[in-house]
């Protein structure tokens, strides 16, 4: 198969590790920036053009889309979408996993278990925000925070109200959700290729850091799931139509809370920990559905 992995710098991790699986397996893998795609809209031919070709030829695409080109880079994943090229994530997939109060609506309504979660429309009236979720301390997320970015803890009603004044005067819009203590600054990325879970990790934040992000200094290891933590995984994975999706989640008292899906997730951290192939299993996952 010819095999396109959308991806801005081919020499990130995963794209390498794609790239380098597909090869193996006899596919003619190829890196391409959807920023520098020309999308060619005509009566029942719908055409992309790269450089100096019309990509025609491609069977299958892998979007690695960063957050910051969600718009057009989606915009791309659905050209292909229109040409009939099997794509292991779909666009409005990945638009409404990029919409965390959207994916939170769906999740919530799949019976997923998740920490409260309040959405207001710039509410000053902070007190009740805070007291939906149970009293301070809260963490408050920007609805389009990527990595960790955008995410604030909040301890004390001052300091919950600055941030919330803060983020209303950018007009940006944020959640306020239950801070889960018993997490201890830790929580746990499940990997789910073709609606099962080949891997998972437990990642702890840094000394005084609450997000657990690898990419702000956390650490992390290797960890086997239990029933339940299983079950939000597949479930989560099933409820925003993600095949291919790295599911994060709590441990808490009440069991296993879900934080976020994300549908494009990075490989390093869960193949260096757990020595599995994952992106094998990706290629594999193609190979199966592309010839279904």
């Amino acid at each position: 198969m010819n095999i396109v992995v959308l991806s801005r710098n081919p020499n990130l991790f995963s794209t390498n590790r794609l790239v380098d699986e597909g090869e193996k397996r006899g596919h003619f893998m190829e890196v391409i920036d959807p920023l520098k795609c020309d999308l060619i809209i005509e009566k029942e031919k719908p055409t992309i053009y790269y450089k100096d070709r019309y990509l025609d030829y491609v069977d299958a695409i892998i979007p690695r889309i960063g957050a910051s080109a969600t718009f057009f880079g989606c915009a791309v994943v659905r050209q292909f979408e229109m040409m009939n090229v099997f794509t292991s994530v779909t666009s409005d997939a990945i638009i409404r996993s990029r919409d965390k109060l959207r994916s939170f609506q769906r999740l919530s309504k799949a019976g997923i278990g998740m920490p409260k979660t309040v959405f207001t429309n710039y509410s000053r009236d902070v007190e009740k925000v805070i007291a939906h979720v149970g009293g301070t301390p809260v963490i408050i997320k920007l609805l389009e925070g990527t990595q960790g970015l955008g995410v604030v803890l909040a301890e004390t009603k001052n300091a919950a109200e600055s941030v919330l004044e803060a983020f209303n005067g950018l007009q940006a819009r944020a959640l306020v959700q239950e801070y889960i203590s018993e997490a201890k600054g830790a929580d746990i990325r499940a990997l789910v290729v073709d609606g099962q879970v080949v891997g998972a990790i437990k990642r702890q934040g840094k000394e005084g850091e609450f997000r657990s992000n690898l990419h702000r200094g956390g650490s992390a290891e290797i960890i086997k799931l239990n029933e339940a933590e299983l079950k939000v995984a597949m479930k989560a994975s099933r409820a925003l139509k993600l095949p291919v999706c790295g599911v994060d989640m709590l441990q808490s008292q009440r069991g296993p809370l879900l934080l976020e899906v994300n549908s494009t997730p990075g490989l390093e951290g869960i193949e260096t920990s757990t020595g599995k192939n994952i992106a094998k299993s990706i290629i594999t996952y193609i190979e199966r559905n592309r010839r279904s």
